[in-house]
């Protein structure tokens, strides 16, 4: 399948409504005795093709807030959708095809399977999705098909990232989840990565959402929401992004 997506597409896909909305949602966990509120009455829409960045510090509920619209997890009120289909109200089964169908992940730690080829670990998402992107394609568009044939070991942490975005991008998702995904990475190597990501949501109409501490990295978001205390403090929208080959931190 094609990797382009021409102006005009997205234009079209941003009037189709929101791809995620979240209503009310909080999400508390039980540790011992005591019940920690991690996250609290969080109201939420985000349209198809929005490069979206949430910053916030450690514990301020953000990772929370990815695995909600990831399908990893599931909130303890209110409610999430993903298009018409209401994640909160989904067995595990049904969750666990929705990651498989519709979501692409990538982490802050590459999570390759050591034993395996770059080629043959972005391989290993493309089979588990009917109608997956070519696998040499995805190497392509990360600038690593000459290293196709190496296994994780033989690459460098840049390296391994970007064979991450590749197997997340085999699976040919409508939405792209990134936590944390330059923070084992040096300066020039994330930005590299983060380019990819602009590159991925320009390109090919993914709806990508990164969470991370990293003030910095906001000025490439088409929206900007800033985390605090388990709840949405600010949610911004920017004209101008910029590049990431123009951020510095």
């Amino acid at each position: 399948m094609s990797l382009q997506t021409t102006r005009t597409d997205r234009e079209e896909t941003a009037a189709d409504g929101p791809i995620l909305r979240l209503e009310g949602v909080g999400r508390t966990f039980r540790m011992g005795e005591v019940e920690v509120e991690v996250l609290r009455d969080v109201d939420l829409e985000i349209g198809p093709g929005e490069l979206v960045v949430m910053v916030g510090p450690s514990g301020s509920g953000k990772t929370t807030l990815l695995n909600l619209v990831g399908g990893l997890d599931q909130p303890t009120a209110g409610r999430v959708w993903f298009r018409d289909r209401e994640l909160s109200a989904c067995s595990k089964r049904a969750l666990g095809e929705f990651r498989r169908e519709a979501v692409g992940f990538v982490f802050q730690f590459f999570n390759l399977v050591p034993t395996l080829t770059a080629r043959e670990n972005v391989q290993v998402a493309a089979e588990i999705v009917d109608e997956p992107l070519d696998v040499d394609e995805c190497l392509r568009l990360v600038g690593l098909a000459p290293r196709a044939d190496h296994f994780p070991a033989q690459l460098s942490g840049g390296e391994q990232q970007r064979v991450a975005i590749a197997r997340a991008l085999a699976k040919n998702p409508e939405l792209l989840l990134c936590d944390e995904p330059t923070g084992a990475l040096d300066f020039e190597t994330g930005k590299a990565v983060l380019a990819m990501l602009w590159d991925v949501n320009k390109r090919m109409n993914k709806t990508v959402i990164i969470i991370t501490h990293n003030q910095a990295i906001a000025r490439m978001a088409d929206r900007l929401i800033r985390i605090r205390s388990g709840r949405i403090a600010d949610d911004v929208r920017q004209d101008h992004p910029v590049p990431p080959g123009e951020i510095s931190w």
